[in-house]
């Protein structure tokens, strides 16, 4: 099989001490190629250094509702230099949370819209998170965005509703490790057969989210442990693992433009 993992952070310094075990055990794993998220300008920089040393690691440029009272239209200018890489095939990760709230809401709401037209400007897929924002996302996605510019939800936790929502504006369903846990991956569990199968991407979003069973042993998820998420989502829509992996790593290469190797 390959297996894409369409969403991770390994820049983050926690994986500084034993990267190069992180990507031996990725290959062990058959995860051949891998998306590091951006959330800030720090961590964009800190991803090319890693993406530039390897053919199958890809980058996405973007900063984090979290990071959106920081937001400044000089710094979505220098992301746009740094987007000229060939390494990035992505804008994100963007979009609302209003759970945490570590940036105001108007903060949020302003740099997603303009992170969304600075992704069409430059021809580039989104990369959008969502949590708790109360059909405020969908209003501002329904507003700006163009499905013929594509992208994912990443960490998908909606409801049908807002499942059929995304999926009729062409929109990528990300799966993660939650889809594993016994009672919290309940609804997502639920959800996943109305996802067609040309639409759904798996990710791990390591360091976060680990899924079972390794989250018994670890608490860091890295990209090895998308292939539990991944047997996972084999198993509940009744499909075999290599046909299902081989629909998987079409649709990551078709949404970030990556040609199949």
């Amino acid at each position: 099989m390959r297996l894409f993992d369409s969403h991770c952070h390994i820049d983050d310094p926690c994986f500084e001490k034993d990267l190069e075990s992180v990507f031996e055990r990725m290959e062990a794993a058959e995860v051949r190629a891998l998306m590091i998220a951006g959330v800030t300008l720090n961590t964009l920089q800190r991803a090319l250094a890693i993406a530039d040393k390897r053919e199958n690691v890809f980058v996405s440029a973007g900063i984090h509702p979290h990071n959106a009272a920081s937001c400044s239209e000089e710094m979505l200018e220098q992301m746009k230099l740094l987007a000229q890489n060939p390494k990035v095939r992505a804008w994100g990760e963007t979009g609302l949370d209003f759970n945490r709230m570590f940036s105001p809401e108007k903060d949020q709401e302003k740099w997603l819209i303009r992170q969304i037209e600075t992704a069409a400007g430059l021809a580039l897929p989104l990369i959008f998170h969502e949590r708790d924002s109360n059909g405020r996302f969908i209003d501002i996605l329904k507003a700006h965005f163009n499905p013929e510019s594509r992208g994912v939800v990443h960490c998908f936790s909606g409801t049908k509703k807002e499942l059929e929502t995304y999926l009729s504006l062409g929109l990528y369903i990300g799966i993660t490790g939650v889809l594993t846990i016994k009672n919290r991956g309940v609804e997502l569990r639920k959800l996943v057969n109305y996802i067609p199968d040309d639409h759904i991407l798996i990710e791990t979003d390591a360091p976060y989210l680990t899924p079972a069973p390794q989250k018994n042993q670890t608490r860091r998820n890295e990209p090895a442990f998308v292939r539990s998420t991944f047997l996972k989502l084999a198993e509940i829509k009744n499909e075999h693992p290599g046909i299902l992996a081989e629909k998987l790593w079409l649709n990551t290469c078709r949404l970030f433009n990556v040609t199949p190797f």
